[in-house]
């Protein structure tokens, strides 16, 4: 298997834009920017998977239930875990934002333009084929059709972290499916304070608060462990991967499905039957 040292060496340049950054373009500034403009922290809170809620990390009430996240642990075994890296290894890393490196299955996508096409694309990779069979024995991904699959390479050499996020909704589906490999990170869900209050989280410590202060819940994603967000963890809370929480190298899958405009009955089915056609064939082999 690759050394971390010798798949960090792979990549000479950043794929920052805009206001990403990363150890390697920041160095150049010299600038250093732990996390980019974040807001103020109002309330954080741990991901209970036992209590389904999101418990105060002081201890101290309140908690709330927080619905829509699945955490799938020991989902890999060891031997899985090695054949995949092993296997992702051997493809071809792209430079990606914010430090991190990339490997996209999917279409080829225009978000803005709403467009989708085939491309190049061949398929998901052959290896993922029992994993996804194995996703659908949970009952919450019954019928799960993954589309795409991405891989991403975070390295703490490179300063890799993820922005807050919501995942788009035009073409991805209810469902996002992650895979968590190599090391123990922390997903970060926030919420705005005032959209918190509104929600009737956090107890009076949300009164008053300001536009830029949000409530945040930890989930914490063990290695080899599965994450499906669904529901309103998926729609209304944004998620991220903060540098200070990839202590190591930390390679995820993520899968997508395909949202109803694209699914059957939909405007867009014969579209997405093609798509499923070609990704379920899981042709892709290493390059």
């Amino acid at each position: 298997m690759m050394s971390s040292t010798e798949a960090d060496d792979n990549v000479s340049k950043c794929g920052c834009k805009g206001i990403r950054s990363c150890l390697l373009c920041e160095r150049l500034k010299e600038e250093y920017i732990l996390n980019g403009n974040e807001a103020e922290v109002k309330l954080q809170f741990w991901y209970d998977p036992l209590l389904k809620s999101a418990v105060r990390k002081d201890g101290k009430p309140p908690s709330f239930p927080f619905p829509g996240v699945l955490l799938w642990e020991d989902f890999l075994s060891k031997q899985e875990e090695e054949e995949l890296v092993h296997e992702m290894d051997k493809n071809i890393w792209s430079p990606s934002q914010s430090g991190r490196k990339k490997q996209d299955f999917g279409p080829k996508v225009n978000f803005k333009k709403r467009k989708v096409r085939l491309g190049s694309f061949q398929g998901l990779p052959a290896i993922s084929r029992p994993l996804v069979e194995r996703m659908a024995q949970q009952p919450i991904l019954e019928g799960f059709q993954p589309v795409e699959q991405c891989n991403l390479d975070y390295h703490p050499g490179r300063g890799s972290s993820i922005d807050p996020h919501l995942d788009d909704s035009w073409l991805w589906g209810e469902r996002l499916v992650t895979v968590n490999m190599l090391s123990d990170s922390v997903l970060t869900m926030s919420l705005p304070a005032a959209q918190a209050l509104e929600l009737r989280l956090g107890g009076e410590d949300t009164n008053h608060a300001g536009d830029d202060q949000e409530v945040r819940v930890a989930v914490r994603l063990p290695r080899r462990s599965l994450l499906v967000l669904y529901g309103e963890a998926r729609h209304k809370w944004k998620h991220a991967i903060h540098r200070r929480d990839v202590p190591a190298r930390r390679l995820c899958s993520t899968y997508r499905e395909l949202s109803t405009e694209f699914l059957p009955g939909g405007p867009q089915a014969e579209v997405g039957l093609r798509l499923l056609d070609v990704a379920l064939s899981f042709s892709h082999t290493a390059s």
